[in-house]
């Protein structure tokens, strides 16, 4: 069985604690009363927390900024579905937490925390190897949701801080099925442009709202850019006229150079010294990075590669990174 076969088999087991709804005295002892100091991130959707369960488990407490309604059996039900969603590259859902004014999900905790953090942090620095496996890791995680799953499921809001990581720094998707919770609890909800972000939703969310795969495709397309470029598609640099594809369109492939992180030359340097040829090397598999990048952030949702399509292409990148 190959890599990617293996990769895709990788489903795990459901998980044994997730029948035991955890109650909210729980979820409060565990965060100490979702203390400041707990405080993992915080956004549109919703708090993070880090907490010890009872029986000492590390947990991700997402606390919801939700519309309270009274009837949370669709809420309930929603979550109970996607804790059976399993998969290597999916961050676990272990449980839930619902009454009439809270409602929360807990999730397996990532020590490595996001890729947000990773990228623009003065103290942690990625390898183009270690950028080269999270590229790989999400885009197995976003095939399963897209096409391995039963139910096709669209995460609406891929974005670095929605991609956490292990120990071994293996990549894993959170989030997934929020914008269905939102739709759940906001029923007057007719799009989800609310639920995305600003620099990677597809054009066609801001003139239809409609959701599909395409719309995660494009939104995984401009991650590559980001983590070839090390710049946000919101940086001050970019505007109506200029945006962070445009920039890299420009670029590619005559000056591809110019606009790579400098954290990733840094990185490369000794392995740029050993080989003669280590500069077209390094050339080269950013090149296939950005192509890829590039495809699946098509204006036209039709244009974009499908997921199913973009894992060969980045393990083929893997391979050959490996190799040289």
């Amino acid at each position: 069985m190959g890599k990617k076969a293996k990769a895709l088999s990788k489903e795990e087991p459901p998980c044994l604690n997730y029948h035991r709804r955890i109650p909210y005295f729980e979820l409060a002892r565990a965060t100490d009363n979702f203390s400041e100091d707990n405080l993992l991130g915080r956004g549109s959707i919703g708090k993070v927390y880090k907490g010890s369960l009872d029986g000492g488990l590390l947990v991700a407490v997402k606390v919801l900024n939700l519309e309270v309604e009274r009837d949370s059996r669709s809420f309930d039900a929603e979550c109970s579905t996607l804790g059976q969603v399993r998969h290597i590259n999916l961050v676990k859902i272990i449980s839930t937490c619902s009454n009439f004014e809270f409602k929360a999900l807990v999730l397996e905790f990532m020590p490595n925390l996001s890729l947000d953090k990773w990228l623009y942090s003065q103290n942690q620095c990625l390898t183009l190897l270690q950028r080269i496996n999270i590229m790989l890791d999400v885009s197995l995680g976003l095939d399963y949701l897209h096409h391995q799953h039963p139910h096709v499921i669209v995460h609406c809001d891929m974005k670095p801080s929605n991609i956490l990581l292990d120990e071994n720094m293996v990549a894993h998707i959170s989030d997934f099925g929020i914008a269905k919770l939102m739709l759940i609890e906001n029923k007057s909800t007719t799009s989800t442009n609310n639920i995305g972000t600003v620099g990677y939703m597809g054009p066609e969310y801001g003139s239809t709202g409609r959701v599909t795969i395409r719309g995660d495709v494009y939104s995984f397309g401009i991650l590559l850019l980001e983590l070839v470029t090390g710049k946000k598609p919101v940086d001050a640099m970019f505007s109506r006229k200029l945006s962070l594809r445009k920039w890299v369109r420009n670029a590619y492939p005559t000056a591809v150079m110019e606009i790579v992180d400098n954290n990733i030359l840094r990185t490369e340097l000794t392995n740029l010294q050993q080989h003669s040829d280590g500069v077209d090397i390094l050339l080269r598999c950013l090149s296939s990075i950005i192509e890829v990048g590039l495809h699946c952030s098509k204006d036209l949702p039709n244009e974009r590669l499908l997921m199913r399509d973009v894992v060969p292409r980045l393990q083929e990148i893997k391979n050959r990174v490996l190799v040289n």
